[in-house]
């Protein structure tokens, strides 16, 4: 019996050293794609989902979108929604919601769970808005289209309503959303996902400058400051963003800004890396100041500052994108200074 005993013990002892030569070891996945589209997440809070929605309610005159909004919203809709306790422009867009805030075209097609891609080809006719939800820009064409388009997305917007079994619900309009913009997130390289934190960025400027705004196009803005000056804030790729002052000598060049989307930790001196070579460039072009928008995350902020000494101000990009928090606010700040505007 001893000896079965031992035969058994040995056995065991075998095949658990078998097993652990034998088993492959399991390794944690990396959050950083997760850390990415979060980055991206809260910037489209403050552009295409119910926050910039929020945002521009607050700001529209609320009798122009109860008139507009009884013009095309289908009265069997409105019960339906007034059943569920659900606001008609959280379904519905009109020319005054648009005009205040251009992004929201992208809430109602997100809404309608229509991709960015389908949405906007050729045989849609909606291409013309395209800019108005990747850029915030509105010019006379466009608000004269807005009428059309606001019809034919309410048509598209009422069968939804209506066919939607159970009935739809808060919850509806809140979550139906995420499903689509997973999905266009999911398909972001990480040069995609850096473009698109460049955009956040510059739509997150506009905000700041918005009153002031003299002249708007989908890569440049010009505005007229407190001294009746004239500034360019402008998208390019050394620096991403640059800001110029006009004065009676000629263009003053005041700002340079890199803006570095990704939020993989190991890459992060790089990325700093990469920055510094942009800015010593746009030091030899001229420019005065040098700002570097980052993920500062869980980051040895010494370390990386290191790696790009050029840089006079680092910004953390999630909280530029989301447009609170305390960089956000030394960023409007300091932006506003240089660009010679009063804090709203």
């Amino acid at each position: 019996m001893a000896d079965h005993s031992a035969d058994e013990a040995n056995h065991k002892k075998y095949s658990s050293e078998r097993s652990s030569m034998t088993r492959k070891p399991i390794r944690p996945p990396s959050p950083s794609r997760q850390i990415s589209f979060h980055q991206l997440l809260v910037a489209a809070r403050k552009t295409w989902l119910s926050d910039a929605l929020s945002d521009a309610l607050k700001k529209s005159n609320p009798k122009d979108l109860k008139h507009q909004l009884s013009a095309y919203v289908p009265a069997d809709v409105q019960q339906t929604l007034a059943g569920a306790g659900i606001r008609d422009e959280h379904v519905f867009p009109v020319p005054a919601l648009l005009e205040t805030s251009p992004t929201l075209v992208g809430y109602y097609r997100l809404l309608l769970g229509v991709p960015q891609k389908s949405f906007y080809s050729g045989a849609t006719g909606f291409g013309l808005f395209k800019s108005m939800e990747a850029r915030g820009l509105l010019n006379p064409r466009q608000k004269d289209a807005l009428p059309d388009f606001c019809e034919v997305m309410a048509l598209a917007l009422a069968d939804l309503v209506r066919q939607m079994s159970p009935s739809i619900t808060k919850r509806d309009v809140s979550e139906l959303p995420l499903l689509t913009i997973g999905s266009q997130f999911q398909g972001s390289n990480n040069t995609k996902i850096g473009k698109q934190a460049i955009e956040g960025v510059f739509l997150a400027v506009i905000q700041i400058a918005k009153g002031h705004i003299h002249e708007q196009t989908k890569r440049q803005l010009i505005i007229r400051n407190d001294s009746d000056r004239r500034v360019i804030i402008e998208l390019g790729s050394d620096p991403d963003i640059g800001i110029r002052e006009e004065f009676p000598g000629g263009w003053r060049k005041k700002v340079a800004t890199e803006i570095k989307g990704g939020t993989d930790k190991s890459n992060a001196h790089n990325r700093a890396g990469e920055a510094e070579k942009s800015h010593q460039k746009a030091k030899r072009a001229g420019y005065r100041d040098f700002w570097t928008i980052i993920s500062k995350k869980g980051l040895d902020m010494e370390k990386v500052k290191a790696e790009s000494p050029t840089t006079t101000e680092w910004f953390d990009v999630s909280e530029i994108l989301a447009q609170e928090g305390t960089d956000w606010e030394n960023f409007h700040s300091q932006f506003a200074g240089n660009v010679g505007i009063r804090l709203r």
